[in-house]
């Protein structure tokens, strides 16, 4: 299941984070890449080891976790480091699949979700495109500055190249209790599906034998 997330950034936090990404020096992406996907990357990141990097980081990841569907899609127990990325004009992240495992040897994080948070106007550069790969073919996705698109890690994708303008993008991966997809979307449609039956007014204790069963499925399924 893909799902996008609108405003996870507001207009005041993208102006804080800009004013961050200004004042960072970029490095070559290259750093970051696993052996299979060192070759076809080609952009700039931040360094991870900077104070002020890693201030970002929680300032992003903070806003990340308050979105309200963000909790019920991805069902988050760890979260990687956010990497900020910069796409110039011919720059691209050719077509790849994530490492399975992230992380040190005794601290590993296994990447169930991946997620792009779109910090530049969709209208300020062309190109740039994050397309990922399904049953149904190739998704193209350009969202709006604050807007962000969780998928599947495993899914093969890539960034089109930049034909003009900077993209910038941050970019993570989540560890999920419910690993398994299918299990993790019954889950999110239950509990979407709770929210808007609670906003028409069914009385609290009508809603208990739905709120047991989501309970019990997240019991049988995390770990």
């Amino acid at each position: 299941m893909s799902l996008i997330l609108q405003e996870v950034l507001a207009p005041e936090d993208l102006a804080r984070v800009r004013t961050g990404l200004d004042a960072s020096d970029w490095v070559s992406g290259k750093r970051t890449a696993g052996a299979a996907a060192r070759g076809v990357k080609e952009n700039l990141q931040l360094d991870g080891s900077d104070r002020r990097v890693q201030e970002l980081e929680r300032f992003v990841v903070d806003a990340l976790r308050r979105h309200r569907l963000f909790e019920i899609a991805a069902r988050p127990a760890r979260l990687s480091r956010l990497l900020f990325s910069r796409y110039e004009p011919g720059m691209t992240y050719g077509a790849h699949t994530d490492d399975a495992l992230m992380g040190r040897a005794d601290d590993k994080l296994r990447t169930d979700l991946a997620f792009t948070i779109f910090l530049s106007d969709s209208g300020s550069y062309e190109g740039g495109e994050l397309v990922v790969q399904s049953a149904l073919g190739e998704q193209g996705v350009k969202l709006e500055a604050g807007d962000a698109f969780v998928y599947p890690a495993g899914s093969i994708h890539h960034v089109a190249p930049v034909k003009s303008g900077v993209r910038l993008a941050a970019v993570g991966w989540i560890q999920s209790f419910v690993s398994d997809l299918a299990q993790r979307e019954i889950l999110f449609d239950l509990s979407v599906s709770r929210a808007r039956i609670a906003e028409a007014g069914i009385a609290r204790e009508d809603l208990l034998p739905l709120d047991k069963s989501i309970s019990n499925l997240l019991r049988m399924w995390a770990r």
